[in-house]
């Protein structure tokens, strides 16, 4: 699978495109919960959580870059897909690869069990992302994550009221917390619960020396 393109360069699978606008989503109280007026099957996933509704009509319309798709997050993170291109993520035996462009000056005292809404990438697409982001051309890191944990969810927050749900906050929380019955998820969050350091410049090479020396092999 490939990334779509525009005149701006590749558009990320996760991006939102201004086509896809939000439908009306009037909320209610129903079993001490919040629930859309008109609630659907799919506006909950199997955990029942309540999500954002929003059609998946990539390419209509302009891209978003600013905005991010909830269903097109939540199949890439769940699924471990490339956020650029929507195709698998890259994976060795050091991990699952992720970008991390919130890197500090000094990224070795990251403490394992980082919380995060960014899926990971493939190593094509790392590399793509790194030169053509300027978030990331000024700074990133990339992990390596031996395992991750699904860890809650980033929406709007609500509470009950008199004449029906009350919007306090966009905030995360957690899928123990009560809170998160009061939720229109958005994002999936995710905890990168164990994770080495990688180059991937340094990867890039070795995997484009392999494929030179897959594709011709050399005769004794």
């Amino acid at each position: 699978m490939s990334p779509a393109t525009t005149t701006r360069g590749t558009v990320p699978y996760i991006t939102q495109w201004t086509g896809e606008q939000k439908a009306a989503m009037p909320v209610v109280t129903r079993r001490e919960r919040l629930a859309y007026a008109d609630e659907r099957s799919y506006d909950r996933d199997i955990g029942g959580v309540l999500w954002r509704r929003v059609p998946s009509t990539p390419g209509k319309g302009k891209p978003d870059f600013g905005a991010v798709h909830p269903l097109r997050q939540r199949l890439a993170m769940a699924g471990l897909l490339c956020q650029v291109c929507g195709g698998p993520a890259d994976r060795n035996e050091d991990g699952v690869l992720w970008l991390m462009g919130e890197a500090s000056d000094n990224p070795d005292s990251w403490p394992q069990g980082l919380e995060t809404a960014h899926p990971p990438v493939c190593l094509p697409c790392a590399t793509l992302s790194v030169r053509a982001c300027p978030h990331l051309r000024r700074r990133f890191v990339a992990l390596r994550v031996q395992t991750c944990t699904l860890a809650g969810v980033h929406g709007a927050l609500y509470q009950p009221g008199p004449d029906g749900p009350i919007l306090t906050d966009a905030v995360g929380v957690t899928f123990r917390s009560p809170a998160i019955r009061w939720i229109i998820a958005s994002q999936l969050l995710v905890y990168l619960d164990r994770f080495t350091f990688t180059d991937i410049e340094t990867e890039a090479e070795i995997a484009a020396t392999r494929k030179t020396t897959h594709g011709h092999p050399q005769r004794e």
